[in-house]
């Protein structure tokens, strides 16, 4: 069993300076485009014809917002891939599209095919990126549980759980059910494990007496697990870093689905323009490399993502947070800065080993000439001043470059005081 001793769990404040070493490559400029042209191509369609109940169900998903959570995006995602794979099966292309009685009907049949493969290799890319994530977090998980029986408990109840969320699936679909009812089943089951977590993590439920049984549970776990998914916890910062760029992505597919369906509805009374189709083939083709590289990025984001941070690191950014120590440009442009002290006090949060940080203090006039004010040295903790006798720009330095392997917590403050102006 891993060691908790010392250990908090990650906090909203701690992943915000996580994901600043992660920051979310923009998408192309095609998603938005793109996105905006297969939509005006689905209104166009909406005028001509009178809708059905279910179409006008996709014209409202359209244009709803898409889902908040991350991973309720991804579902979503899924969901219309699937659907869309589902028309452009041959066995369900309109009478006149499967007769291919013209030259644009097998051109359209070809496009088509080729559309179908990279919606599927993107599927796939999805369901094992969100298999991997699930087993991930379970795994890392296990590893602070007891390594007995206790733990083989926990496993076992899973794969049972499992099993029964897989039957009732199956029953679903063997019942009908539509691949919309599955993805609500399959939605309200993930909702239904995150409910199970947080009986577990707070002792409710069913879960009470298994927490009683399992003595050994780390009490760091058991908040980790209760507080890793509330609506204002950690992963808010998350949905708000790499949100964006997906919901585009939602957005985009559930357009790209709302298109294909009115063309089906309406394909015998109204045959898919050239242009149309041009549009239709580039939509999937940059919604497939897009939805792929987000995939990529984000999964390697969470492999990295600790899920446990040491009470020090937790304090020191709690500290950086604090509005007396934080990141501060002085400037000495002018005249009234002259003969102002600039002041500085920094120490380092120190762990088991003491650790030192190089400083240094630069001066840089207005015609770029520069001039070393404190030489670098290495420090534990400095407090210091000086007389700013030169109109310029100083420039406060901490250096961490000499260090191969540890990473330094800085916490500091700097202020500029002006001169004392005498009266008249």
């Amino acid at each position: 069993m891993a060691s908790t001793q010392g250990l908090v769990p990650i906090t909203r404040a701690y992943l915000a300076s996580y994901y600043d070493k992660y920051p979310c490559p923009p998408l192309s400029g095609d998603v938005s485009r793109l996105t905006s042209e297969i939509r005006s191509m689905a209104r166009d369609l909406q005028k001509e014809f009178s809708l059905s109940e279910g179409e006008n169900y996709l014209v409202e998903e359209a244009d709803r917002q898409p889902p908040h959570k991350i991973d309720e995006n991804m579902w979503k995602n899924r969901e219309v891939i699937e659907e869309i794979l589902y028309l452009i099966e041959r066995s369900h292309w309109p009478i006149q599209l499967q007769q291919q009685s013209t030259h644009e009907d097998a051109e359209l049949a070809s496009v088509l095919g080729k559309l179908k493969v990279k919606l599927q290799n993107t599927l796939s890319i999805l369901e094992f990126f969100q298999s991997k994530n699930s087993e991930f977090v379970f795994n890392t998980v296990m590893t602070y549980m007891p390594q007995d029986f206790r733990g083989n408990l926990i496993r076992q109840q899973r794969e049972r759980s499992e099993r029964n969320k897989h039957a009732e699936v199956e029953a679903l679909v063997k019942s009908g059910g539509s691949i919309r009812d599955r993805y609500a089943l399959l939605w309200r089951q993930q909702m239904e494990r995150r409910r199970q977590l947080a009986q577990l993590g707070s002792a409710t439920g069913v879960y009470k007496t298994l927490v009683k049984y399992l003595v050994g549970v780390p009490q760091v776990l058991l908040d980790f697990i209760r507080q890793i998914n509330d609506d204002e916890g950690p992963m808010e910062e998350q949905r708000q870093r790499y949100g964006p760029s997906l919901y585009s992505l939602t957005s985009m597919v559930l357009s790209i689905r709302l298109f294909l369906y009115l063309s089906w509805g309406q394909l015998d009374a109204r045959k898919l323009q050239d242009s149309q189709v041009a549009v239709l083939e580039q939509a999937v083709d940059i919604y497939a490399s897009e939805f792929e590289r987000f995939i990529k990025f984000i999964g390697e984001v969470f492999a990295n993502s600790p899920f446990f941070i040491s009470a020090e690191e937790a304090g020191a950014i709690e500290l950086g947070k604090n509005e007396d120590y934080r990141e501060t440009t002085i400037s000495a442009g002018n005249m009234e800065s002259l003969n102002s002290y600039i002041a500085w006090d920094f120490s380092l949060v120190q762990g088991k080993m003491n650790m030192d940080i190089g400083f240094s203090v630069e001066y840089m006039s207005n015609s770029g000439e520069k001039r070393l004010i404190l030489p670098y040295r290495r420090y534990e903790s400095d407090q210091g001043n000086f007389c700013t006798c030169l109109a310029g720009n100083y420039k406060l330095i901490w250096d961490n470059t000499y260090s191969t392997f540890f990473k330094k917590v800085l916490r500091y403050k700097v202020d500029c005081i002006p001169p004392v102006v005498e009266p008249e």
